[in-house]
């Protein structure tokens, strides 16, 4: 993947979900295909875990309120005790590189909210990977929206 191609990319509202609304319960759910490099993004009152694979690449994201401060706060799975810690050690590594990427098509893909709200364009984003292996089950600061904007 690397970079952004916004003509392999899709966003798709669900239930009430509009360019502008909701604020509070905005969840997203980004998927990627490894057969057409494509990424679909949906946006919706909840992840949208019927559009999921079983190869699990994906993103879930949502607006959170914490100590009094908006968050984007991400939850990407890296593996589980079904999960030999090699491939969990090669998926962390894939998503830690692929991120900027996939946080510019999230960016991207809800330009207008982010016009709309412009000061949660500022709000930080945290990234939690998900493993039972410690060395893999990390939170990152990754900035805020407003450093994932397309150009």
């Amino acid at each position: 993947m690397s970079a952004f191609n916004p003509q392999k990319f899709s966003v798709t509202y669900r239930k009430g979900s509009t360019p502008t609304t909701p604020f509070v319960g905005r969840h997203y759910t980004l998927t990627h295909s490894e057969q057409t490099d494509d990424l679909f993004l949906w946006i919706d009152d909840a992840f949208a875990t019927d559009q999921l694979t079983e190869k699990r690449n994906e993103l879930f994201a949502e607006w959170l309120h914490k100590n009094g401060v908006y968050v984007l706060y991400i939850y990407v799975f890296v593996g589980n005790e079904h999960t030999e810690k090699a491939i969990q050690a090669i998926r962390y590594t894939i998503f830690k590189k692929e991120m900027p990427t996939l946080l510019t098509a999230l960016r991207y893909g809800d330009a207008t909210f982010f016009q709309t709200h412009p000061t949660l364009d500022q709000s930080p984003i945290y990234v939690h990977f998900h493993s039972n292996d410690k060395d893999f089950h990390t939170v990152s600061y990754l900035h805020t929206p407003s450093c994932y904007v397309f150009k």
